[in-house]
Parts: structure tokens; C-alpha cells; sequence
């Protein structure tokens, strides 16, 4: 994968990244890396060369916050163990604690009628 070049004028992007179990999250803290479905990909493939930074919002029964690193490849990882996965790309946590929901409160959903990030 490629380090995207610095895109000072795009907007940041925000995704919520939901996870089947918290296994997912520990890999994802421990290694940087995260695997999403194959129906995700070309969203944040897309967002990720068309933005000046991806922000990822992890929700599990605890949360983080992260920064998507690079692009997804076509590389798969056996980490999750699960073949509904698809390519591996990098992410740099930001905070890997839980994040209470009034810290995105300022995050609006254009694609849900502007209602607020929860």
C-alpha cells in the first residue's frame, strides 16, 4: 500500500467501524492493521485517496478512534479468521480507550438526514 500524499484542502472523512467482537479490536490495537467486508472497501478506498485524512471510529462494547493509514490491498489476514473479510490495510490509533458518545456530538451524517453521530 501506498502513504497517501498530503491533501491539505480535502475534508477529513469519518467512518464508524463496527465489530463483530472485541478480538477484532485488540488485533487491530496490537498490529495496526484492520480488515473490512469486501462491500466497504471501495467506500473507504475511495475516501482514503479523495480526503486529507480517514478518522475511524471503532464501536464494541468499548471504542477508539483511529486513522486510516493506507489503502486496502488485496492482502488478506488470518488474524480475524473469518473468509466474509477482505484486504488488510494500516491504521494508526489515535485513542484507544472508550469514547464517550458527546465527544462526536459536533459529527453530523450527511447521509442520515444531518442527525448527529451516535
Amino acid at each position: 500500500s501506498k502513504s497517501p500524499s498530503p491533501r491539505p484542502n480535502m475534508p477529513f472523512r469519518y467512518f464508524i467501524m463496527k465489530s463483530s467482537n472485541v478480538q477484532n479490536i485488540d488485533i487491530s490495537q496490537q498490529k495496526g492493521i484492520w480488515s473490512t467486508t469486501p462491500s466497504n472497501e471501495r467506500k473507504l478506498n475511495r475516501a482514503f485517496w479523495e480526503s486529507s485524512t480517514v478518522y475511524l471510529i471503532f464501536s464494541f462494547g468499548r471504542s477508539g478512534f483511529a486513522r486510516m493509514a493506507s489503502d486496502i490491498g488485496c492482502e488478506k489476514s488470518q488474524d480475524w479468521g473469518s473468509s466474509g473479510f477482505g484486504g488488510v490495510f494500516k491504521v494508526e490509533w489515535i485513542q484507544k480507550e472508550s469514547i464517550p458518545f458527546h465527544f462526536a456530538h459536533h459529527l453530523l451524517n450527511p447521509w442520515n438526514d444531518n442527525k448527529k453521530v451516535q
